[in-house]
């Protein structure tokens, strides 16, 4: 019986990662013209503090700002505010520490359904409209392409990529930072850090389903084989990015939606990569990921 099951283990596996393969190869020549860039009208301007329009600035112009921290949201209306006050009493307290230490937070709602542009909104109104902009987008891009659109807004040095739902610990970025920062010097300003779950593999692994660890390691031998080879965990929401990195990355992205971050750290081969470990929690245990043209594993 056992060598039965075992034959019919190996089938199984070998017909999912022919399917894995087939899903993959069809991504690939679908994904080969760029997406549509156009920006509506609307999507050119956020509303300040007191509801009057201003126009958005540009990835191109120079920086003004220390940190971007650019939130993709779709129907984050529960979940938003828990991420927006950890972030904002964090970057609150740091400035206060630090007077020369500047930042904005950018929402995207990628065509929400629920109030969460106005949920968003309300921490302008608190905190004004240089510290924290909402971007509404008039239909759902994805989350590659909300991304995209904040950082096009960004007038940050740094720009740091954060989920909505608050599973990693904002304070965190300093483990990132530390990280970006030890890989100096960054050959053409290019340098990324970005968050890992890879140190909890064994744990999550434990938990999860013998299908749903299957899938697991058929995605990441994908992304291994197709992609990228230094990094352990690409689909972590939390990276920082130099704005000459993230300027480069996005403007050459062809995917906007759930499997853009394979595609985005595809395009940065060339560039210095690594893993560091953060905390993270599901929606609080995390890891960094650095990338300046050699990779390098860091233990933050």
């Amino acid at each position: 019986m056992a060598p039965l099951l075992l034959q019919l283990a190996g089938l199984g596996a070998a017909l999912l990662a022919s399917a894995l393969i087939l899903i993959s190869f069809v991504a690939f020549i679908t994904a080969t013209e760029m997406p549509d860039l156009h920006r509506h009208e609307q999507e050119k301007f956020f509303l300040n503090a007191r509801g009057q329009k201003e126009t958005l600035p540009s990835i191109w112009d120079s920086p003004t700002k220390q940190l971007s921290v650019v939130v993709p949201s779709y129907n984050e209306e529960k979940r938003l505010p828990v991420m927006m006050d950890e972030a904002l009493s964090y970057l609150e307290k740091r400035q206060k520490q630090d007077p020369t230490f500047t930042y904005e937070v950018i929402v995207v709602d990628d065509g929400s359904k629920d109030q969460t542009s106005e949920v968003a909104f309300k921490y302008c109104q608190k905190y004004g409209s240089d510290k924290v902009r909402v971007i509404t987008l008039v239909k759902n891009r994805g989350k590659g392409g909300a991304i995209r659109m904040g950082i096009f807004s960004s007038r940050g040095e740094k720009i740091l990529m954060a989920d909505a739902d608050g599973a990693t610990k904002f304070p965190d970025v300093e483990k990132l930072e530390k990280g970006l920062n030890d890989l100096q010097p960054w050959p053409g300003q290019m340098a990324i850090a970005c968050g890992s779950r890879a140190h909890l593999e064994k744990e999550s692994i434990a938990q999860r389903s013998y299908f749903r660890t299957l899938l697991m390691y058929g995605f990441h031998f994908l992304v291994w084989f197709l992609c990228v080879k230094g990094i352990r965990d690409t689909q972590c929401g939390f990276k920082l990015l130099t704005r000459e990195a993230a300027s480069r990355t996005f403007s050459s992205l062809h995917i906007e939606r759930w499997r853009y971050e394979p595609a985005c750290q595809h395009s940065q081969n060339l560039w210095r990569k690594g893993e560091s470990h953060l905390d993270f929690s599901e929606s609080s245990h995390l890891q960094p990921t650095c990338t300046p043209t050699c990779r390098r594993h860091l233990r933050l």
